[in-house]
């Protein structure tokens, strides 16, 4: 389903949506080519931080019913993905790419919740594993609806546009080194 900006059932970030007559990224970008020269590297990158914003908080507000933030439902769904729900702390780090601090804090609180339970590594017996409870997998289950049926905030799009804004963005992490090609 799609919305036009203003009629989104979803908040857009921030405290409020802003309702400005005018883009105001546009506009700096204007003022960034007066002043230092040319500017779409800027106003593309002042827009994906802007887009990160909006659906962070589309998303998270879609997940607040379940006592879920956007990071922890991607650590849960990481959970799902593995063939026996269950992940080493250090592997839903490196797959969700995020400090391992990060990691700890998210698996707490999930854990808190009951959706997730540390066990110690069967292989090793001094790791820690990750394990997803079966309210964990209810709770996945009904979230994932939801965020599907608001097409995750981007219902706006459609999947040609979709899979080419992923390219697009694909090359950027290829050059940060996220993975090779």
């Amino acid at each position: 389903m799609s919305f036009p900006p203003s009629s989104s059932p979803l908040p857009a970030g921030g405290a409020r949506p802003l309702n400005l007559p005018f883009d105001p990224i546009e506009r700096a970008a204007e003022t960034w080519r007066e002043k230092f020269g040319p500017s779409s590297a800027m106003a593309a990158v002042t827009s994906i931080m802007r887009a990160h914003q909006i659906l962070l908080a589309q998303l998270d507000a879609l997940l607040k019913p379940y006592d879920l933030t956007f990071a922890r439902y991607e650590a849960l769904v990481l959970l799902t993905f593995s063939r026996t729900g269950a992940l080493p702390l250090s592997k839903i780090g490196e797959r969700l790419m995020v400090h391992p601090t990060s990691v700890t804090n998210t698996v707490d609180r999930l854990e808190r919740s009951g959706l997730v339970k540390r066990m110690r590594n069967p292989r090793d017996g001094r790791g820690v594993l990750a394990h997803i409870t079966e309210e964990g997998r209810g709770v996945v289950a009904r979230a994932t609806a939801d965020l599907m049926n608001a097409g995750f905030g981007m219902g706006m799009y459609g999947d040609a546009d979709l899979d080419a804004m992923f390219d697009l963005l694909k090359t950027l992490r290829v050059a940060a080194g996220d993975f090779s090609v």
